[in-house]
């Protein structure tokens, strides 16, 4: 909480000092966002509720000047939560300073990064930290303190990521839905660095457009973002897990294909963490039928399994899991858009089910709607704890 306070406050300060002499352009945009949840099920804690309501609001200031050659973007974002104190929470989105000088692009400051192509797991996706009570599809993410350096030739784009601080992950309180049945202990969270969240970590990428191929090369070395669930006693010695962030190596790819209505996508990466060595991947296609029974809409239909040769684990519960979903998009001027899909797991049949639409009213308005419910989970799974948290949540989002 205060170090994104803090970091809101001294980014916006030296923003609106270097900007009022020198931009050509500023622009101020954001939203305010009042949320409700509905649960469906009973809770299994006694402090967990049936329902929640909160309200989120962003604000993006971005300046512009040197002919667009340098900017700078301040992007806070803040939630309140009725229930959950710990989703109740200031964070900074951006907060960067940018350059580019002919064929070199600098970054330095806070700063969102994002690598991967498929739809239901996003494997590579490892700069970012996990905002896990805004979301427990991982989609979510903490802004991230980077000195970014990229240089574009006509062999491909290389990039160099510095990380200096680590961030760690947001977990529900005891109040929170959807959570963990047990809670997670982030008093005792432990690091295999001794130098902890001050531990440097970096990361080199290389993309490249060959053709119909999208293709992307990474290599990360450092805190895994992804914690261990090690199970422990608090103070009062009752159950509790604590997160506990190892070192790793990490090599990844992500390649995505396009031919005609056909995608084609694949993330995979190897890692060494722990005096261990394993490999995960997810793949699939998307294919689009376009101005379906004589409309102007979309309908696209997605196939992708995700593999981890560990197995079911805790850092990772989607190891031998199939991914099918339909996306149906209108074309109209509201901008709606509809994303259904289905999780099984092909060892124990458990399978998870979710619904996303959105639409906009007028020119100021947004409503979301997202539903998420499981079916047949057996307690050996990782997401058991979320199986008795089905849930519904309206979001109503102005922007300005």
């Amino acid at each position: 909480m205060k170090f994104g306070v803090i970091g809101a406050t001294t980014a916006l300060a030296i923003a609106m000092t270097a900007t009022a002499a020198y931009a050509d352009e500023i622009r101020v945009t954001g939203y305010v966002e009042p949320e409700l949840q509905l649960f469906t099920q009973s809770a299994s804690g006694n402090e967990q509720r049936r329902w929640n309501t909160s309200a989120a609001a962003e604000v993006t200031f971005e300046s512009f000047w040197d002919n667009s050659n340098q900017w700078i973007v301040v992007k806070p974002f803040a939630r309140w939560d009725l229930r959950d104190g710990n989703r109740s929470h200031v964070d900074m989105r951006e907060a960067k300073y940018a350059r580019v000088i002919d064929n070199w692009e600098f970054h330095v400051g806070m700063d969102k990064i994002f690598w991967g192509v498929t739809e239901a797991v996003h494997l590579v996706d490892i700069v970012n930290q996990t905002d896990l009570v805004e979301s427990i599809d991982g989609e979510e993410k903490l802004g991230q303190p980077m000195a970014m350096v990229s240089s574009t030739w006509e062999i491909g784009t290389f990039t160099g990521y510095l990380l200096p601080y680590f961030r760690e992950r947001t977990f529900p309180s005891l109040s929170g839905r959807p959570a963990f049945d047990i809670p997670v202990d982030e008093t005792q969270t432990k690091y295999e660095s001794g130098a902890k969240q001050q531990h440097l970590d970096f990361a080199l990428r290389y993309s490249n457009t060959f053709d119909i191929w999208d293709v992307g090369v990474s290599y990360f070395r450092g805190t895994n973002r992804n914690p261990v669930m090690v199970p422990g006693l608090d103070s009062g010695g009752r159950l509790v897990l604590i997160p506990y962030y190892v070192q790793t190596d990490r090599v990844s790819t992500d390649i995505q294909a396009t031919s005609g209505a056909w995608l084609y996508k694949f993330e995979g990466f190897w890692q060494d963490q722990l005096d261990e060595q394993n490999l995960q991947a997810t793949g699939g296609i998307e294919y689009t039928l376009y101005g379906i029974f004589d409309t102007p809409s979309d309908a696209g239909l997605v196939a992708e399994y995700v593999w981890d040769d560990r197995g079911a684990n805790n850092q990772n519960p989607f190891a031998n899991d199939l991914f099918l979903a339909l996306r149906w998009t209108p074309n109209d001027e509201a901008s709606t858009a509809v994303l259904a899909g289905t999780t099984v797991d092909l060892d124990t049949q458990a399978f998870g089910f979710s619904v996303e639409a959105e639409r906009r009213f007028g020119e100021d308005y947004f409503v979301s709607l997202e539903a998420r419910f499981f079916g047949n989970v057996p307690r050996s799974d990782p997401v058991f704890s979320y199986s008795d948290d089905d849930f519904i949540q309206l979001r109503i989002a102005r922007y300005f």
